[in-house]
């Protein structure tokens, strides 16, 4: 049976609180300048005319009937603002159009100030959005063209800011990781390209992959609402992948002349599961609302999509793996219409597959070798359970006893021939806290406690 020693514990150095000054995250709520070349900042400029928006005219007419039906009487700068687009060059000559077509009316307003001018539509204009609705119901910020996403999304790329290996500390703070694992990260971050982790469950590939999203991945990130392309309309910012930063009327006020139907977000991240099937990564129509929604892949554009728990999904992984040869080859994926037209977009994704199966067992050696950079993550030492140990106690303001922790690591693991899990601290830690409650004790750590938790929690299942 293996043995632990106080006097090796007490050896042990412990990670101490710092006052160093930490430098600039990449993900920052604060807009910096900076982080946009002069040529980004220049394609996101406000289009001041109907042809610089780069949509038909009769797009947008049909976009502003179905607001205001929608909306009820509303005044001019309010459309604008529901579509994101300026009055006086775009707006204001679409309602004009549909004012005399008698398909909208003015009920009131300003002579002064044409903004204020208050529309409401007719019942000819009415009939005219119900047929519109039949076709699309999409309603909400004017589409951007799909060349222009294009464009923008490949100029943001290009100006992606390298992490340092100060960024990976900072990032990985609270995770125990061996720095052969921390000497990793920053260049498979850089690559934009894909990691693969690896290893048995329980010991934080999941929290590596957040702890990236949170610190390492880049923040600034434009997202259009919507795209248009060959007549149709992609639905793609989605609130729950695109973190917007500060908020969105915040970001309407301050817009200074850029393009507001971009909205400024965070950098994107999907999260897809055991759940993920194929369907998932194509367009995906709505009979309902006659329009599409973007799959995971283009929503992570700048950002993440991390496949978790690898080889669980409801496809055969190679089935997966296949879908993704071209793109992470060539930065480029490619969708297709449900009348068969298909289109190329860009595939600026860093992809991370994370799985607890042996990989050899999931694909094939030609795959692995387009999969640039692999992390196995193992169970930690003693060591590193140790310091998390006490990283965790520190967290819940549960007071450490030495001797109740080797009582720990010799019963239910060394003589059960348990192996150490990253996550088990957290997990006992947690029980320990509940039993301490229910008996109205303060959470402090006891041998007793450790029993009533361990028995609980291993259950002597594994």
């Amino acid at each position: 049976m293996q043995d632990v020693h106080p006097v090796r514990l007490q050896e042990i150095r412990l990670p101490r609180n710092s006052n160093r000054r930490h430098p600039r995250p990449l993900m920052s709520s604060t807009f910096h300048p900076e982080d946009f070349s002069p040529a980004l900042l220049k394609m996101l400029q406000e289009p001041r005319t109907i042809a610089a928006t780069g949509i038909p005219e009769e797009v947008l007419a049909s976009l502003a009937i179905k607001t205001i039906y929608f909306g009820g009487t509303m005044k001019g700068w309010q459309i604008a603002q529901a579509m994101r687009l300026h009055f006086s060059g775009v707006v204001e000559p679409i309602l004009q159009a549909l004012k005399m077509r008698h398909l909208i009316q003015v009920i009131g307003g300003s002579n002064v100030n044409r903004a204020s001018y208050q529309y409401s539509i007719t019942d000819k204009g009415a009939q005219r959005a119900r047929e519109l609705l039949e076709r699309n119901r999409y309603v909400g910020p004017c589409p951007v063209t799909l060349r222009h996403y294009i464009e923008i999304t490949k100029l943001q790329a290009k100006n992606r800011r390298m992490v340092k290996e100060e960024d990976v500390r900072l990032a990985m703070e609270g995770l125990v990781l061996s720095q052969d694992i921390i000497d990793r990260i920053g260049p498979a971050v850089n690559s934009f390209k894909s990691i693969f982790l690896y290893g048995p469950p329980g010991n934080g590939k999941t929290s590596i992959a957040k702890a990236i999203t949170r610190r390492l991945l880049p923040s600034n990130i434009m997202v259009p609402h919507a795209l248009f392309e060959a007549g149709q309309i992609i639905k793609l910012f989605d609130a729950e992948v695109h973190p917007v930063m500060d908020d969105e009327e915040t970001q309407l006020a301050e817009a200074n002349g850029m393009d507001k139907r971009w909205v400024r977000c965070g950098s994107p991240v999907v999260i897809a599961g055991g759940e993920l099937t194929l369907q998932d990564l194509d367009l995906a129509w709505s009979d309902t609302n006659r329009f599409y929604e973007a799959p995971l892949q283009l929503k992570a554009n700048n950002g993440m999509l991390l496949i978790d728990d690898f080889g669980r999904q409801q496809m055969e992984p190679k089935e997966l793996l296949n879908r993704w040869i071209v793109p992470l080859e060539e930065r480029l994926d490619f969708l297709t219409f449900h009348t068969g037209k298909k289109f190329a977009i860009p595939f600026e994704t860093l992809i991370v597959f994370s799985t607890n199966l042996d990989p050899e067992s999931l694909v094939d050696e030609a795959f692995l070798r387009r999969i640039r950079h692999k992390m196995g993550i193992n169970n930690p030492s003693e060591e590193q359970y140790y310091k998390i140990f006490i990283t965790s106690c520190r967290e819940r303001g549960i007071k450490f006893d030495k001797n109740s922790f080797i009582h720990l690591l010799r019963e239910y693991y060394f003589s059960a021939g348990r192996s150490l899990k990253a996550c088990h601290p957290r997990d006992l830690l947690d029980q320990m806290a509940d039993f301490a409650a229910y008996r109205g004790r303060p959470p402090i750590m006891t041998t007793e406690l450790v029993d009533l938790a361990a028995r609980s929690y291993f259950a002597d299942l594994f």
